[in-house]
């Protein structure tokens, strides 16, 4: 009797190759899962795909919501940018679709689950650090590491001879991935750090050069470190998420080009396209510039850098993600408040914040008559305040 494998399928020449040579090389039944999160694409197609080329079993998950309320969220609230730079979008998905092939092993009395991670990238850590923290007596198999030895070109004879549908078009030179909070492309000339991205790099963003001319100002909504409007009107966070993603990459806004760090020790260049997520990343940080103290502000970075790093390195389901969460979580509390954005040719600029809980007070602020801050006071402060240094100073006379 043959053994069950779940198969994290995305639908593209390798995830299909691997359906036949996991039921080939190594006799197993292959399920396929595939999971919505916001990519582009016919979920129901893709999922009859694996049926077509060969898997006992075809599973699509609407995951959408989740991935934006359980995953996405958090690290909004975290201001989450590994290496300052990029949203981690690809990062924030593996965690959500490794538990999911984990479930439906566990729903099919299944002895493994499978990948098409490659051994350089991110993305095997991610899957593997999942599957171990959830379910550590599965067997997980990762063929692009392994035993899966193919060219693109013996790749591409391979899936012929077996009938595996192979695109006819020139394939891009690129890897991509893509999901609700980004998009990711690598690999081909991108490859060569001193190269200016083609056009061809980009897919959801037009050239900020070719931005109109005229801004567009947008107002958006926070309740508690969430959003939840957009010029007024109240919408799902999927929904907010994906309209951000349409006007800001309309704008030209959300291109990141940056080298960054791999966790297994490589150097990589990467494009990212992040519209939705540099917008609301940027109204974030303005509206909690308004809303926290200044002991909050100036720790919360610690929390932001820690929370990304794990995220990152795949390290979701560890205890000290759970606790930071726990710290950002709390100070959102008084994160309420509506932002204006101005975005204009690549840039999502703050222009204005309000909120019921802001620590701003103009009287204290100002500098016209209305100013009611008793400017004595700062004379004893001074003197308290630079004891230490005053101190110091008539030492080293």
């Amino acid at each position: 009797m043959s053994k069950t494998v779940v198969l994290a399928y995305s639908g593209g020449l390798d995830t299909s190759v691997l359906i036949s040579w996991l039921r080939e090389r190594h006799g197993l039944d292959v399920v396929a899962l595939c999971a919505d999160l916001g990519q582009p694409g016919d979920l129901e197609g893709i999922r009859e795909k694996a049926l077509m080329v060969g898997a006992v079993d075809s599973v699509a998950v609407d995951a959408r919501e989740e991935f934006a309320g359980e995953y996405v969220l958090p690290s909004l609230q975290a201001n989450a940018l590994y290496e300052g730079g990029y949203p981690l979008a690809t990062a924030l998905a593996r965690p959500l679709i490794a538990r999911l092939l984990v479930e439906e092993a566990k729903r099919r009395g299944a002895e493994a689950v499978a990948h098409g991670c490659t051994g350089k990238g991110n993305d095997q850590v991610r899957f593997d650090l999942t599957v171990m923290a959830l379910a550590p007596e599965l067997k997980i198999i990762a063929p692009l590491r392994e035993d899966f030895c193919m060219s693109r070109e013996e790749e591409i004879d391979y899936a012929r001879e077996r009938g595996i549908p192979v695109p006819v078009t020139t394939r891009s030179p690129y890897s991509i991935d893509e999901n609700l909070w980004g998009r990711s492309c690598e690999a081909g000339i991108l490859e060569d750090p001193w190269v200016e991205p083609p056009e061809d790099a980009y897919s959801w963003t037009i050239s900020p050069a070719r931005a109109p001319e005229e801004p567009l100002y947008i107002e958006v909504d926070f309740d508690q470190g969430k959003p939840i409007s957009l010029d007024g009107e109240r919408l799902p966070l999927v929904e907010l998420i994906s309209r951000l993603n349409r006007l800001g990459g309309d704008h030209g806004v959300g291109r990141v080009d940056m080298i960054e760090d791999r966790l297994v020790g490589i150097k990589s260049r990467e494009i990212y396209e992040a519209p939705a997520a540099t917008i609301l990343i940027e109204a974030h940080r303005a509206l909690e510039s308004l809303t926290l103290t200044r002991e909050a502000l100036h720790f919360k970075p610690l929390l932001e850098g820690a929370f990304a790093r794990l995220v990152y390195f795949g390290l979701w389901y560890d205890p000290l993600r759970s606790a930071l969460q726990a710290a950002v979580s709390e100070l959102q509390r008084a994160v309420t408040g509506t932002v204006r954005v101005r975005l204009h040719r690549g840039s999502a600029t703050v222009v204005g914040r309000k909120s019921p809980r802001s620590l701003y007070d103009y009287g204290l602020a100002t500098y016209d008559r209305a100013d009611v801050f008793d400017h004595r006071c700062s004379e004893g402060f001074i003197r308290l305040w630079g004891l230490p240094l005053k101190t110091w100073g008539r030492a080293r006379q």
